[in-house]
């Protein structure tokens, strides 16, 4: 009989029986034999065998009691941080714009078929996350002049715009 007709008529313990296997519990369970060792009782006095200096060796910082070694510490050899040159600057009030040029906007108005973008638009649309800010930049061509709403623009796109008759409102 196959094992899988023998568990539809008999139970797990019925079946063990037949079978002559014994059954797993879990308070019998013991972990390998070498696999557990017993843990070394540092700094418990010479009596453990592990007393002195509780194997940290002799003297130095390493041995005193709530040493932590500092990340990047290379042993009072200057790290590497700081023999590295320094460059560059990173303004923590900067304020990332995502840049939209001219021809982006001329692809938006003929794929979406708009007669204005706004920033809600261009967000319902996908083309801006939640919190991205907008600035238009004249870099390419648009067929006409449209009212567009952006939280910033260069100067040459203020002219092109209202060259092209029409108006960039600045949020």
């Amino acid at each position: 009989m196959h094992i899988w007709l023998l568990q539809k008529k008999f139970n797990c313990q019925s079946l063990c029986k037949l079978k002559k296997i014994k059954l797993m519990k879990l308070n019998e369970l013991k972990p390998a034999k070498g696999a557990v060792h017993s843990t070394k009782r540092i700094g418990r006095g010479q009596g453990s065998g592990r007393g002195g200096t509780s194997t940290r060796g002799h003297k130095g910082q390493k041995s005193r009691s709530g040493y932590s070694r500092k990340r990047g510490f290379e042993g009072g050899q200057l790290p590497l941080q700081a023999r590295l040159p320094k460059r560059g600057f990173r303004s923590r009030n900067r304020i990332a714009y995502v840049p939209l040029n001219f021809s982006r906007i001329q692809e938006i108005l003929d794929k979406y078929s708009l007669d204005s973008i706004t920033v809600e638009s261009l967000r319902a649309n996908g083309i801006l996350r939640k919190n991205e800010l907008v600035k238009i930049l004249a870099w390419g061509e648009m067929k006409k002049g449209i009212q567009i709403e952006a939280h910033a623009a260069s100067k040459k796109a203020l002219e092109e715009v209202e060259k092209m008759g029409g108006k960039i409102t600045i949020l």
